[in-house]
């Protein structure tokens, strides 16, 4: 874990690649009406706890581009916070080791224009509720929980003017730091969700109108002993990796025709320094050195004839229509489970078909047959990344988020439960 003395230590990026910085955004600077000079220029509290949350968010957070983060937390993940330093040369981190428990504190956030409580103590809570009402700083706060036989978590935005009932619901029952519940899957969402509000804050756009809420029942014990498959070594897929390393599952294949590109470092953030290499190979051995686990790299297409005999399930990462309708076929003739997600800048679905209770595949439910013409159906192959040549506007946190979704689905599928497909919106005003 991270860690350096107990005082506010700057902690500078190693500039290893040269590479203009305006090439790594430039996917999200294709987005209208974004404003990166307001991230750019912004500084950002945050206060963590003893978990993986604070060190998702600011690796994701130093992806989008914001530059300067002040945090307060009794640890940060060394590998995440490595990942946040070299995924974004600009990046700088002020960090005080310790929990947020004394006004005397608040010098580490001098400047700050929000503060991001993902605590799970509720002196912390308190103290940056009655901060933020009093010097008119937003507050946005994240954390999940774990309450009798159910698991979830809440974010929401507190601004001044906000002072309703509902916000005693997000002030933790303990009031001082404890062992608290914290799972890495949510804490990907839930880091997601955050940073989306924080984007919104600083573009002055509109954030969520309540509070943002996920509970299901609890997991129990699950067979880790699976054989996954993951199509597509994107956003999606770096966030589904991480999401099923979180959970301990140890056999995983990462399938994938492209190498990276510059402009895939605001939201794939595993290739920092792999620039012009395979990202099924990079993703694969990064995870595989990160978590001891046995991560596979294949280089090449899903295509009518990739053999999926010996999978349990394929999670569908893809970024074209025509291969998700030639995955939802092709694992509905062999009876095999999908895990299907998808996004955009603002939205995105997670998807589960289990052939043993449903009918219907992903690329059938969503309507893909009367996008696609059906008589040219196949998994397209390009000569480069796909990138490349779609260079579509993309953003980190939904790709975060829905991969999140779609891990869960298959925890809970193996679970016994029953998952529901997942539509995110984040211009709704609930989100979910």
């Amino acid at each position: 874990m991270y860690a350096v003395d107990d005082e506010i230590t700057p902690v500078y990026p190693e500039r290893e690649k040269k590479v203009p910085f305006d090439d790594r955004l430039d996917r999200q600077l294709r987005i209208h009406g974004w404003d990166q000079a307001a991230l750019d220029g912004a500084k950002i509290g945050v206060v963590g706890d003893n978990d993986l949350l604070a060190s998702l968010y600011i690796m994701s957070a130093s992806a989008l581009g914001i530059n300067n983060i002040s945090a307060i937390a009794p640890v940060l993940d060394e590998t995440l916070i490595d990942t946040a330093k070299r995924v974004n040369p600009r990046f700088n981190l002020m960090y005080l080791e310790g929990f947020y428990t004394h006004p005397a504190m608040d010098d580490a956030f001098n400047g700050c224009n929000l503060i991001v409580d993902l605590s799970h103590y509720g002196l912390a809570n308190k103290l940056l509720l009655e901060k933020g009402y009093r010097e008119n700083v937003p507050i946005v706060r994240g954390y999940c929980y774990e309450k009798d036989d159910q698991q979830g978590f809440k974010v929401f935005t507190y601004r001044k003017g906000r002072e309703w009932q509902e916000l005693e619901h997000i002030v933790s029952p303990n009031n001082l730091p404890n062992g608290h519940f914290d799972d890495g899957v949510f804490d990907i969402i839930v880091s997601g969700i955050v940073l989306e509000e924080t984007k919104s804050i600083l573009m002055n756009q509109k954030v969520s109108e309540s509070i943002i809420s996920y509970e299901r029942s609890k997991l129990g014990s699950l067979e880790k002993d699976q054989r996954i498959l993951v199509t597509g070594s994107g956003a999606l897929g770096v966030f589904v990796g991480l999401g099923l390393a979180y959970s301990g599952f140890l056999d995983g294949t990462f399938l994938d025709p492209d190498v990276a590109e510059t402009t895939n470092l605001n939201r794939q953030v595993l290739f920092y320094d792999a620039v012009g290499d395979s990202k099924a190979e990079t993703l694969a051995r990064r995870l595989s050195r990160f978590f001891n686990i046995n991560a596979k790299a294949q280089i090449g297409y899903f295509k009518r004839d990739t053999d999926i005999s010996s999978y349990n399930v394929i999670f569908d990462c893809v970024d074209n229509f025509e291969t998700r309708i030639v995955i939802s076929e092709k694992c509905k003739e062999h009876n095999k489970i999908i895990i299907s997600g998808g996004t955009n800048v603002d939205a995105g679905q997670a998807l589960c078909y289990d052939p043993a209770a449903d009918e219907r595949t992903p690329a059938e439910l969503l309507g893909l047959y009367d996008i696609v013409d059906k008589r040219t159906i196949d998994a397209p192959e390009r000569v480069r990344a796909s990138c490349k040549y779609r260079p579509d506007p993309s953003v980190i946190m939904t790709n975060q988020i829905i991969a999140g979704f779609m891990v869960d689905s298959y925890r809970m599928l193996l679970a016994g439960q029953i998952p529901k497909n997942f539509f995110y919106d984040s211009k709704r005003g609930g989100k979910m």
